[in-house]
């Protein structure tokens, strides 16, 4: 699959460190992709759709020739069927003509439909066997084999030298994105499905090289040849790298002026240019987002997401699962900084969401992957709502499917006692990102699996911010009792002494206010009070009821009910 950088050759190019053999093969790019050309920058339609060029369906004969995957025939990288030849071919050809529609039919459709015939248990034909029917191009090939990893890595197990491949590809594509006048248009699934992968397969790297002890000798010479693969620094530095050269914060902060079109054109350019680069850096800023939630970064990876205003619609929400992962990263990463408030108001959007549409993925490739972080989600608004019992913020229906599920454990997750840390510590293990420690290993000390350590670690500083809001649930319970009390009269009734009793009032005024995106200080509290000459002053926030809403939602059920009573034909 091509050759492999040397070990530690890397290079500074005043920002960003980047390998040098990526830096050598920039002046080999492709005319088709470089050159300036007039052709026009509209997503059209051919007339014939997709279906014509008959990509899907080989002829007879070539699946007589094709080799068993499961027989003892075994793989041959350079043998390509007939219809992966035309695959190519059409696909090539689309990109040449800038015709996205087609080229999202062939990703989408075509690309999932051979894999699941002919290679549901083996690897594409190799870039080298399908290079000449695409005239060699450069850049094709190396989206090919992006595709290829990203295949590999979700039928398949990739050995070590797999995954070192796999980097060096990205290496070479994201360098030339950076580094060269790339004229082409490719869908928004594809561009974000680059960056989804290429954070997933940099966190896949750091799992597999914590695990020392199953490495056999020649993983451990690999792993040590090829340190530089997958660290953490080329990583962050290929995402910030993307969101930097493409402009995208300046673009949508003009966008905010009126200036740009960027989302009102779903990030396509009409103009005859790309928009590979400008998407690419804006889902690469939902990367940084997601990278610095492995890392336990919290706050950075907020700031990263920052220029994305995500109380809007985007481009971030034009593709499923980017818009699952911003607010699954985005509200587990408010969860862990105790903003418990923004974390329900963005779970509630985003399941309320995929409630009501979930049933037009089921053929999605994504499906199973959008199942799972639904049911993370409710159990991560199940700890939020646990910890700030703010209902108010949550629709109805979310509700009634949170209930279902969860219920009978939010109430025990409220007495704060060792059934209930056992609870939050079961939910946090279900719902949390897969935590890495980005360190290469230490080969000289004895050998031992690492793997676990950080999600030990962020388990570990949950849990005890857990164990700190035990006095405060006590404490909550007697000012919902009461609009005004005495210091002395609540210290008696919670057995403490007043000054006790102060600095615990003050632990619940620190605990239920954080610092929001904008640095204003806000409070997650349903209660709040204040002091005055020793009196405690209750003020408690009650919801309005929206009485109109419920009326409506009855009212179109009962609607919905008649229509179908009238469809039925009385006998």
């Amino acid at each position: 699959m091509g050759s492999l950088y040397p070990d530690s050759c890397f290079v500074y190019d005043g920002r960003f460190l980047l390998p040098l053999k990526t830096l050598k093969r920039l002046p080999a790019l492709p005319s088709i992709f470089t050159s300036a050309s007039a052709r026009s920058a509209r997503i059209s339609c051919n007339d014939g759709g997709g279906a014509s060029y008959g990509y899907d369906d080989p002829p007879y004969d070539s699946r007589q020739q094709a080799p068993s995957q499961s027989s003892d025939v075994g793989y041959d990288p350079n043998f390509v069927p007939d219809s992966v030849k035309t695959f190519v071919v059409h696909l090539y050809r689309h990109i040449r003509e800038r015709n996205v529609y087609e080229i999202h039919q062939m990703y989408e459709g075509s690309f999932q439909r051979l894999s699941e015939r002919m290679f549901r248990e083996s690897p594409w034909p190799s870039v080298e066997a399908v290079a000449p029917y695409v005239d060699n191009d450069h850049v094709f090939c190396l989206l090919y084999r992006e595709m290829w990893f990203r295949h590999l890595y979700a039928r398949l197990a990739p050995t070590g030298r797999q995954r070192v491949e796999s980097w060096d590809n990205y290496c070479s594509l994201f360098s030339v994105v950076l580094h060269g006048v790339v004229n082409m248009q490719l869908p928004n699934q594809w561009l974000w499905d680059m960056v989804d992968e290429f954070v997933y397969q940099f966190q896949s790297y750091c799992q597999y090289r914590a695990k020392l002890k199953s490495k056999t000798d020649e993983e451990l010479q690999l792993l040590r040849q090829y340190d530089q693969a997958w660290s953490v620094y080329g990583v962050l530095n290929y995402l910030q790298a993307l969101v930097e050269k493409s402009l995208i914060t300046q673009i949508l902060e003009r966008e905010k002026e009126g200036l740009e079109q960027f989302t009102a054109t779903d990030g396509y350019d009409y103009e005859g240019g790309s928009n590979v680069l400008k998407v690419l850096g804006y889902y690469s800023m939902v990367g940084l987002l997601r990278v610095h939630c492995l890392l336990g970064d919290y706050q950075t990876g907020l700031k990263c997401l920052a220029p994305i205003d995500i109380s809007q619609q985007g481009v971030y929400t034009i593709v499923i699962g980017s818009h699952i992962t911003t607010i699954y990263h985005y509200g587990f990463a408010s969860l862990m900084l105790r903003r418990y408030g923004d974390a329900i108001k963005e779970f509630n959007k985003v399941l309320l969401y995929i409630l009501k549409t979930k049933q037009y993925h089921q053929k999605s490739p994504q499906y199973d992957q959008i199942l799972k972080k639904n049911e993370q989600m409710y159990a991560l608004q199940a700890i939020c709502l646990s910890l700030c019992p703010q209902t108010k913020l949550v629709d109805e229906n979310v509700i009634t499917q949170l209930k279902e599920k969860y219920n009978d454990k939010m109430l025990r997750m409220q007495r704060f006692d060792d059934e209930a840390y056992g609870l939050y510590d079961e939910l946090f293990s279900y719902a949390c990102p897969k935590f890495i420690t980005p360190s290469a290993p230490i080969f000289d000390e004895p050998l031992a699996n690492y793997n676990q350590d950080a999600y030990r670690l962020q388990l570990k500083l949950f849990l005890y911010e857990i164990k700190q809001q035990q006095l405060l649930a006590s404490i909550r319970t007697f000012l919902k009792l009461y609009s005004t009390i005495s210091v002395g009269k609540l210290a008696t009734y919670m057995e403490v002494d007043e000054a006790t009793l102060r600095t615990i009032l003050m632990t619940y005024k620190h605990k239920t206010h954080v610092v929001d995106n904008e640095g204003k200080i806000v409070s997650n509290a349903d209660i709040d009070f204040c002091i005055n000459e020793d009196i405690i002053h209750v003020v408690e926030q009650k919801s309005t009821k929206n009485y109109g809403d419920y009326f409506l939602r009855q009212t179109l059920k009962f609607e919905e009910i008649i229509s179908e009573l009238e469809r039925v034909k009385m006998d």
